[in-house]
């Protein structure tokens, strides 16, 4: 089967669970009109009815830069329709340029995402509760190839590889991760207190009412974590992310976190302590809105790209702002930023003062 053809497959059956009758919003950008087109195709033989939505290039920035306020504050009216009453959303990463955005106007852009926020709120709380059924997926560039420091020939066989697509039968694969991750959730949502300790890192939390949710690829593809959102005063110590941090275009390097109570006291950063100094201006971001551990072992480079950063096989993060509601989070942001760093030198996890994990692997999962 054609490579495109099998990951829509997989996208429409085992990410979204499509079925006849289902209202379906798709969009990207022109990039990806080779899996745009297989997936309209594959959804459609399933019975939905499909909108696409396809970005051109600099199309957010023009309108940044010459945006009037009343621009905009505008929201497409079908977009809100679809992220209120729609059944199934996939939305297929396909960037022109990674940097289009960075040297626009602070204050347009806040006009734009206080915009969005009640749309995103109505998206938080139906995605909680599966009443929207999403998935994130990426559709390989130029643009994220070269930011990965790959060809793009490279760069597609990466993205494929960690999908599961050179698998014989993707969607079997992706339940065997199902499988094998229940096990860790089934561990940590029987406990209530967390440790990471590591290089630079020795932060606890605490996980008391909140769920530990498995990652298995419906909700992201690909996918490969465990996560939650910690009780927002209960982190305390120090973390260091080993792994630069990216943020609308930005890079921060060596970010340590001092956090007490749940509230992050002190920062400092090796490069772009700027950007993160403005960041932490912004309401609800200097508290966690979530803590994960990245299982995917198909995924073992950085490649600034955080849908597969995230999971790497090694790794923990936690993430400066929005919580999410369905792991029982409360703190509210216009932010979620995830920061990484790497376990496998030492690193060891606790969970209710059990070793549980040690040099980014568990020691119980079979």
């Amino acid at each position: 089967m054609d490579i495109l053809k099998k990951y829509a497959n997989l996208l429409v059956h085992y990410c979204l669970s499509i079925k006849e009758g289902d209202r379906f919003y798709l969009k990207s950008t022109t990039l990806a009109e080779p899996l745009v087109r297989e997936v309209y195709r594959e959804a459609t033989r399933a019975g939905a009815i499909v909108e696409v939505n396809l970005d051109f290039r600099e199309k957010g920035r023009i309108l940044l830069e010459e945006g009037k306020e009343a621009q905009l504050k505008y929201v497409s009216p079908l977009y809100k329709m679809a992220m209120e009453e729609f059944d199934t959303y996939l939305y297929i990463r396909a960037p022109f340029n990674l940097r289009e955005d960075q040297n626009v106007d602070a204050g347009k852009r806040k006009i734009r995402q206080q915009a969005f926020q009640p749309v995103m709120n109505t998206y938080f709380k139906r995605t909680a509760t599966l009443d929207l059924r999403r998935s994130l997926c990426q559709y390989p560039t130029q643009a994220n190839a070269q930011e990965a420091g790959m060809s793009l020939e490279e760069y597609q066989e990466f993205v494929f590889n960690a999908c599961r697509l050179y698998d014989e039968n993707p969607i079997e694969s992706w339940k065997e991760v199902r499988r094998e991750q229940q096990q860790i959730v089934d561990l940590l949502n029987s406990r209530t207190k967390v440790r990471y300790q590591g290089d630079g890192i020795d932060i606890s939390f605490s996980t008391e009412g909140r769920t530990w949710i498995n990652s298995d690829g419906r909700t992201n593809m690909p996918s490969g974590e465990v996560y939650t959102s910690p009780v927002e005063d209960s982190v305390n110590g120090v973390i260091h992310f080993s792994y630069p941090a990216i943020y609308m275009g930005h890079e921060v390097e060596g970010v340590t976190l001092y956090v007490k109570d749940g509230y992050i006291e002190k920062w400092e950063a090796r490069h772009g302590k700027g950007f993160l100094d403005e960041i932490f201006q912004l309401e609800g971001a200097r508290r966690f809105g979530e803590a994960a551990i990245g299982t995917n072992y198909r995924i073992n480079r950085l490649t600034k790209n955080i849908l597969f950063d995230e999971k790497i096989g090694g790794t923990v993060h936690m993430a400066i702002g929005q919580s999410y509601l369905q792991a029982g989070g409360k703190n509210e942001s216009a932010v979620h930023w995830d920061m990484i760093t790497d376990m496998s030198n030492e690193g060891t996890i606790y969970a209710d003062d059990e070793k549980i994990y040690e040099n980014g692997r568990f020691l119980f999962v079979n």
